[in-house]
């Protein structure tokens, strides 16, 4: 999939916040500490420094959401990390995210901190981040 692909799905998925150019994308795709996971209908984008992870993002096509696609882009994500030498993962979920909440608290994440009106909406209105991490190991 190319930036374009990718900054489509992320454009679809996540439609009240200030979405990520293709140049963007591309920024994380060419950066050797990053890695993808791809479905045609959606992507994940992480990144390992030393033995940690961290999901940058995560994106569905809107209608193809509760799919089970988010859960095996987390899959391959999770696998890629720990190949990589990642021993946990973190990342950020706004706080009205129900569904991505639960899917990552399905897998082993838990809450260790907030990041209080961390994401601006395109109403101008904020949303707290949640911080979540697991141990891959």
């Amino acid at each position: 999939m190319t930036a374009e692909d990718l900054a489509h799905i992320y454009a679809q998925a996540f439609q009240n916040v200030r979405v990520w150019s293709a140049d963007e994308i591309t920024s994380f795709l060419t950066s050797p500490l990053c890695f993808t996971a791809t479905h045609p209908e959606g992507f994940a984008i992480g990144r390992v420094i030393a033995d940690e992870a961290e999901l940058i993002t995560i994106a569905v096509h809107p209608d193809k959401q509760g799919s089970g696609i988010g859960y095996g882009l987390l899959r391959d994500y999770e696998t890629t990390a720990k190949a990589r030498g990642a021993a946990r993962s973190f990342l950020e979920v706004a706080s009205d995210n129900t569904a991505a909440i639960t899917l990552y608290e399905r897998v082993g994440y838990t809450q260790s901190g907030t990041r209080r009106a961390y994401y601006t909406r395109n109403d101008g209105s904020t949303c707290d981040a949640l911080l979540l991490e697991k141990w891959l190991t």
